[in-house]
């Protein structure tokens, strides 16, 4: 029988198929939520099913209402000074933290364990942040609920709030899955390719001015982002429904391929999110071509 607080745990495979080195875990996550089934389907498919089975995580979830103390388990209550909706109460979340052995807010380093609240009120999750919590050792999870937890837990337990954009959600789980695949990915032997995550959108790295080579000695045909979104993606067929592959991209020419590539990020971060430009790594021949861009009113990719 499960023990109190004790949370969820997915079974990991036999030791000989653990990724080398053979570290059980490099980072583990707490949830702290009155939802924990809701993890059931993020947890058991795709990255962060493989993650968990092969030791590379270990992911927990808590249910609050476990460390309620009335019959009817109530973990929420009416707000001071009136207004709508029903506020988390402190006691079941504090008392649900002193199980998980976090260090106590005013001697934690934050660079080892930390404790965030899920909150529309809270700093941007970005990129960037996903990949300072995969450098986190300990992660713990508070997803509010109804108009929000009572503010004395993010006061005494929290070390930062995150929201996951400009909007309001139910409660604070889905956040947690959607920061939770972002990092976890991020990790050492997760992702098949490590390089994967590394040409993507949003990635910090700068693009280097010369390509590196492949194994095979071939100049790579990928491009780090350095802060733009990716390029468009083709696979086969050739052709399909009238629409064809870009030629380039069919030629074998890998210099030229990684120059389209280029312009194409480019090309989609003006049109989709032009203020990322602003941070962007960009050299001239990068500003030449966004130039060139903004005078014409063609599509980049015909």
């Amino acid at each position: 029988m499960r023990e109190k607080g004790e949370g969820r745990k997915v079974s990991a495979l036999p030791f000989s198929l653990l990724p080398s080195p053979y570290t059980l875990y490099f980072v583990r996550f707490d949830i702290l939520t009155i939802f924990p089934a809701f993890f059931t389907g993020p947890l058991d498919h795709g990255v962060l099913k493989r993650a968990i089975a092969t030791g590379l995580v270990d992911v927990r979830t808590h249910d609050l209402r476990a460390f309620t103390h009335d019959r009817h388990r109530t973990v929420d209550d009416r707000p001071f000074g009136g207004g709508e909706g029903m506020v988390l109460k402190p006691e079941p979340i504090y008392d649900c933290f002193q199980t998980l052995g976090i260090t106590p807010k005013p001697t934690r380093d934050t660079a080892k364990e930390t404790v965030i609240l899920l909150s529309a009120q809270g700093q941007p999750f970005t990129q960037a942040v996903a990949h300072e919590l995969a450098a986190v050792e300990r992660v713990v999870f508070l997803c509010g609920r109804y108009e929000g937890i009572d503010e004395r837990i993010n006061t005494l337990l929290c070390d930062r709030e995150l929201s996951i954009g400009d909007y309001v959600l139910s409660g604070g789980e889905l956040a947690a899955a959607v920061i939770l695949d972002s990092v976890v990915r991020l990790l050492p032997g997760v992702l098949g390719n490590p390089d994967s995550a590394r040409n993507e959108s949003f990635g910090t790295e700068a693009a280097p001015e010369k390509a590196a080579l492949t194994e095979d000695g071939v100049p790579d045909s990928t491009h780090l982002s350095g802060g733009l979104l990716d390029y468009p993606h083709y696979t086969r067929p050739a052709e399909f429904l009238g629409l064809e592959v870009p030629e380039v991209l069919q030629q074998g020419d890998h210099s030229a391929i990684r120059k389209w590539r280029r312009e194409m990020a480019l090309a989609k971060t003006l049109r989709n999110r032009p203020d990322l430009l602003a941070k962007a790594d960009l050299r001239r021949k990068d500003q030449e071509f966004l130039s060139r861009l903004e005078l014409t009113e063609d599509d980049p990719a015909t």
